[in-house]
């Protein structure tokens, strides 16, 4: 790879040797190619001495594979081995700083990660635990209204709300490395008690109880951990400096606190440190305690090299102008001027140099469409919808996207897409199985096959067996509690059982269940029935039914029965295929080790769900999703979803004041509930608490109201760069739309900016 080949501000880069260096990265600009040609450059400059490597530090499991793969295409074209870097996620590299010495931090060797499927479910039953006990604490935090019932703190809309609440705070509170126990002493020298506060505390310790009894930890645990090691034990941080002296970081928008500590550190005084991102495309300060903050702190300190890459090869000119115009407008012309920064430039996107040998797509402002008219929600998927069946005719060969604000906006254009007929994609608005998750699962089966006398381990089979059958099944009017009571009850009767032949094989003289179940009807179920809906014994015999038949395959080579118990267990293709990768990673085990039992596969499968190896599986979110496998297809995703993909024409809907809020008198925030007195954003002012708490010196106690003032704007710079980002998905063609929604919405204030803009500019064409 000649360096002739790469452009001005890519060749400032891959010169770097030594020291600091920050870059700000426009949509489209090769970051990631960039740093892995960095990476490899470095590797040919044989900058490392023996046992050091070059670190990696990225977002995501799937830039994981991208970078080892770029990294080791450089280095063959220059005839080296690919040897001597590391790429790792920070929650990655945590893992591997806490496995160095976890008894430095009080874990067992073989601790478990929990992944959020499982710590959600936690959180849940702590918040659920903590309302039951506490049914009127936040009664003078209800609304006085007619339209808000006295017992709404109890449904499932205000519970869902609480579990986002408590799961916020329990981020920060690990974030900021403060123990349930150490909160609790700050909270005792108050003098008074403070109702959020203690809601957060009671609810943090029961969750963290609950993992100490797992021996586990989540992954906010793990990365607090890590720099707990690394401030605990000097010596192991010498040692990691030494064996780390590069590190890149990608996508460093989207650092955290934390992240940035855990780097500070293992660079230390003497060590080098690129960081590239884009602080236009921070789109998850919401969500999480990320901001883009750090990142523009870093270039601006005296010690760093700044430099940009400004020139993107992903879109027309006219796309460039029509994201450039929202920075300008953004900072020069919000109507609040408090919320200017949440795009800066330089750089402005830039087309690609003339002597570049790649090229921007041919230049056709008439390909870009705002669309004015007020539509209601289903006239704008109708409108959607019409326009994408009359392209796709004459398009089957390009990709195309329709993202949407939220997930339940892109569920309902899905209906309309099945109606028309039209092909879609929505495997980006679905959750699959984990890949840990659908390890356990197989684990624990076949756990039991190889234990087949054990109740205790049937009944854990139990759970994976009904989970798999409900899944993708509405609860109908059962609770999920409900429902998780009506499973421990059927495992309590399934441990209770002391010969399992007598209820696997039955006999006229031996039929447990029979024993147990003797008044119910054991007539089998209707098709399409929910699984909650039927009785004890036809629950119970189903799974028999299906135990009996995992057990005919114990014979089989482990590969075929990890397929056949997939084939029982999973329904979206992206878990089968998982299956499938499982099953392969297994029969290389079987060759390796011939001798090995159903027990030993199982461990194997465990050290995978604990997250003890690295494993990438096949989910979307694990593996990446190419836009190019889906051509002539219609690929429907969240704004946030789509972040880092591209497509020749991308639709992005619901651009109204609700969804892409200005700070005008009549908006509304998503995060402000109808239940909430006074508009208050509860998970804002407890944050905010939290904060005072941890440094009462360095401000003020948070009035009652200003946490909430500053998260909205908070929200509004956040949804200003998610439209940033919906833009500079599209390559040659955008049509950007809006709605009213249910309450009369406007037009985004953005969107009346660009549509002036683009209409001064271009007449505007018909989609």
């Amino acid at each position: 790879m000649a360096e002739l080949q790469l452009r001005p501000a890519q060749q400032q880069i891959v010169r770097f040797r030594q020291g600091k260096m920050g870059i700000l990265a426009v949509p489209g600009s090769g970051k990631t190619w960039t740093l892995s040609y960095l990476a490899a450059e470095l590797l040919a400059q044989k900058v490392l001495e023996r046992n050091q490597e070059i670190l990696i530090v990225t977002l995501v499991n799937s830039a994981v594979d991208i970078f080892s793969q770029r990294i080791r295409t450089f280095l063959e074209i220059r005839g080296l081995m690919p040897l001597d870097f590391r790429v790792r996620t920070l929650h990655g590299l945590a893992n591997d700083i806490v496995r160095e010495r976890p008894e430095l931090v009080g874990l067992d060797e073989n601790f478990q990660i929990l992944d959020e499927r499982e710590s959600d479910r936690i959180c849940k039953s702590a918040v659920d635990a903590w309302l039951k006990q506490h049914p009127t604490e936040l009664e003078p935090f209800l609304a006085k209204s007619n339209s808000v019932p006295p017992d709404l703190i109890n449904s499932k809309n205000s519970r869902e709300y609480i579990q986002e609440i408590a799961a916020s705070f329990i981020s920060l509170a690990k974030d900021r490395c403060i123990t349930p126990s150490e909160l609790r002493y700050k909270l005792d020298q108050l003098p008074l008690k403070l109702p959020l506060l203690e809601m957060g505390w009671s609810i943090y310790n029961d969750y963290q109880r609950d993992l100490h009894y797992r021996g586990a930890v989540d992954f906010s645990d793990l990365i607090r951990l890590a720099y707990n090691a690394l401030e605990w034990d000097p010596t192991l941080t010498e040692r990691l400096q030494y064996r780390w002296p590069y590190i890149l970081e990608d996508e460093a928008q989207d650092s955290n606190l934390m992240q940035e500590r855990i780097l500070r550190k293992l660079v230390g005084d003497h060590g080098n440190w690129v960081r590239v991102g884009d602080p236009n495309q921070a789109i998850y300060e919401t969500f999480t305690t990320a901001s883009p903050r750090y990142l523009r702190q870093f270039v601006e300190e005296t010690d760093v090299i700044r430099r940009e890459l400004p020139n993107s090869g992903r879109s027309t000119q006219s796309i460039m102008n029509l994201a450039n115009e929202l920075i300008r407008w953004t900072m020069e012309d919000h109507p609040v001027s408090e919320v200017r920064d949440a795009l800066k430039a330089p750089p402005y996107i830039k087309p690609l140099p003339s002597s570049d040998l790649q090229t921007n797509p041919p230049d056709d402002p008439a390909k870009i469409y705002l669309y004015p008219e007020k539509l209601s929600p289903a006239g704008e998927i109708n409108t959607v919808v019409s326009s994408l069946k009359k392209w796709l005719k004459d398009h089957p060969d390009w990709t195309v996207a329709a993202l949407v604000p939220r997930t339940e906006r892109g569920k309902h254009l899905v209906e309309k897409l099945k109606v028309a007929r039209i092909p879609f994609d929505d495997s980006l608005l679905k959750a699959t199985s984990t890949t840990r998750q659908t390890a356990r699962m197989l684990s624990e089966i076949l756990t039991f096959l190889g234990d087949p006398t054990s109740s205790k381990k049937l009944s854990k089979v139990y759970k994976t067996w009904y989970f798999a059958e409900s899944h993708g099944q509405e609860l109908d009017s059962q609770t999920e509690e409900e429902q998780n009571q009506q499973i421990e009850a059927d495992c309590t009767l399934l441990n209770q059982c002391q010969y399992l032949e007598d209820y696997l094989y039955p006999t006229a003289n031996h039929d447990w269940l029979a024993s147990i179940c003797p008044s119910e009807n054991p007539s089998e179920n209707q098709p399409g029935t929910f699984i909650s809906k039927l009785s004890t014994y036809q629950r119970l015999d189903q799974f028999r039914g299906r135990v009996r038949r995992w057990q005919e395959t114990v014979l089989l080579p482990i590969d075929q029965i990890i397929l056949s118990l997939a084939q029982d267990l999973f329904h979206q293709p992206v878990d089968l295929a998982l299956a499938h990768k499982l099953a392969v990673i297994l029969r290389q085990a079987q060759d390796a080790h011939p001798e090995w039992h159903l027990h030993e596969f199982a461990e194997e499968l465990t050290v995978i769900s604990n997250n003890q190896r690295r494993f990438i599986g096949f989910s979307k979110n694990d593996s990446g999703f190419n836009p190019e496998d889906y051509k002539g297809v219609v690929v429907v995703s969240t704004m946030h979803k789509a972040k880092g993909l591209e497509w020749d024409r991308v639709y992005l809907l619901s651009v109204n004041n609700y969804d892409f809020p200005s700070g005008a008198p009549y908006d509304q925030y998503q995060s402000e509930k109808r239940f909430i007195r006074d508009r208050l954003n509860l998970q804002a002012e407890l944050l905010a608490e939290l904060e005072w708490l941890l440094e009462p010196n360095q401000q003020s106690f948070p009035s009652e109201g200003i946490p909430t003032v500053q998260a909205r704007l908070d929200y509004i710079r956040e949804r200003i760069r998610l439209l940033y980002v919906g833009i500079t998905r599209a390559k040659k063609e955008l049509i950007i739309t809006w709605n009213s929604g249910q309450t009369n919405q406007t037009p985004a204030l953005a969107f009346k900016a660009l549509w002036n803009y683009w209409d001064k500019e271009n007449a505007q064409p018909t989609p």
